[in-house]
Parts: structure tokens; sequence; C-alpha cells
């Protein structure tokens, strides 16, 4: 059996794809909401955060055989975890990363290497700011005295655990925006401007994230853009098409 670590959308179609060529697969996802989109495809699944003894203890117990760990492109500490527990059992390791989209040319686009340069940078250019960077950064956010006078706009995952995070850190029903993603450039042209956005922060997560028309939208609309760079990784067990992980999971099985 073959462990898909997955949770975004190319995660879960890639794992059907390898159950339609008749590989056996379990699929891990850390949350209820992936646990319930997987369960719709009929798909066997591990839902829980796991880290490395908890991936380490999975693959044993299933006697899987390797892992294809596609994961969210910045969710370095999953991809850690799940190489460590592969190494550690001595079975292959896969990592699909998924394309990023090519940054525009614009003047008030600022490339940032984290969340926390992100924040200080976002607090310069104007004070009401939308951010689109996933529930896990948000506390950087909240917590950067340089951005306490300013309005914070989070677009999140509408999962009840999610919406209560982002209630506990201090945002009001009023600044969360809970909607499932990706959202065409239009959509995002018209939250940016209803929430009178001044500065739109966010990812490269490619094109299945929806990257491309959340850069479009803030250009259109003249906002200062900041992207936060995916993680640098040296990991040599990378490819980035769908085909290359269908020709790893036939030679394990060869």
């Amino acid at each position: 059996m073959i462990l898909v670590v997955a949770g975004t959308k190319d995660g879960r179609e890639m794992a059907a794809d390898l159950v339609t060529r008749g590989y056996p697969v379990l699929v891990s996802v850390v949350s209820d909401y992936g646990r319930q989109l997987l369960e719709q495809d009929n798909l066997p699944v591990s839902a829980c955060p796991l880290d490395s003894n908890g991936f380490t203890q999975l693959i044993g117990q299933r006697g899987l055989r390797a892992v294809v760990d596609i994961s969210h492109p910045y969710a370095t500490g999953v991809s850690a975890n799940v190489l460590s527990a592969c190494e550690s059992s001595g079975i292959p390791y896969l990592r699909y990363e998924r394309p990023a989209v090519p940054l525009p040319q614009y003047e008030q686009l600022h490339v940032v290497p984290d969340a926390q340069a992100a924040a200080k940078a976002a607090a310069a250019l104007g004070n009401v700011v939308f951010l689109t960077t996933g529930s896990r950064t948000l506390p950087v956010f909240k917590n950067e005295p340089l951005l306490d006078d300013h309005r914070l706009i989070v677009r999140v995952l509408p999962e009840p655990q999610v919406i209560a995070e982002c209630l506990a850190l201090g945002f009001t029903l009023g600044e969360i925006v809970a909607v499932k993603g990706p959202f065409s450039h239009e959509f995002n042209l018209a939250l940016f401007k209803e929430y009178r956005s001044e500065v739109i922060v966010t990812k490269n997560s490619g094109l299945v994230g929806g990257s491309d028309s959340k850069f479009s939208a803030a250009i259109a609309l003249g906002l200062p853009l900041i992207v936060i760079d995916r993680p640098k990784t040296e990991d040599k067990n990378s490819v980035c098409t769908s085909e290359a992980v269908v020709k790893f999971v036939e030679e394990v099985f060869a």
C-alpha cells in the first residue's frame, strides 16, 4: 500500500487516479474537512495531525511500501516529518511540488521570505490588509506590533475549528471571510473592493491554489501585492508532474 499525504486538491486527485489505476492507497490528511472530501470519493483515509513518530507508526502498522508527499507547498513541517519517517522506516519517499505561478512584472509587487517579513511590509503599505495566506500564519500578523492600528481581513476555510481559532486570536466576524477556494479573478476583485482593501498578502500556491487570480485582481485594483516566497528545499526526491508520480508508484510495485 502507498501512503499519499494529501492536504490539497491536486493531492486528492492524484490519490484517486492511483486507485483508478489499481494501486492500493491510504490518504493522510490533518482535518475532518479533508476527510469528508476524500470519503466522498470513497478513498481510504487517515485523518489526524501526525509528527515524525506518528508517520513512522502509521507506516509500520499499515505495512506501507512508499510515501508520496503531496502536501501544500508551504507545509514544510509536514514534509520534514514524512521524510524523516520514511528514512527511519527504510521505504521510498517522493515529494510532488506543484509548479509556482510566474510572478508578474508589477511595480507594487513585494516578494518576502516569510510571514514575519510580510507582516512588517504590510504595515507600511496600507491600513486595511487582506490576508489570503491561510489560517496557520494568522498569529504572526495578529501579534505584529506594527499592525496594531491596522484592520486585518482574513480569508480562511469554512471549518468551525478554523473560525474558532480566528475568533480566539481576536478577529471579529466582520473581519473573517470563511469560504472555500480557489476563486476567480472576478470573485477576488469583488472581495478586495468590498472590504476596501489597501494591501493584499498571499502565497505563491500555484494555479491549483488560485494564485494567478489573486495576483491579477490586486493588479487590476492597483493595490500593493505582498507574496510570501516559497520555502527553499534541497530535497532531491522531488517532481512536478503527475506522470512522474505514477512512474514512481509503478516502480515501487514492479
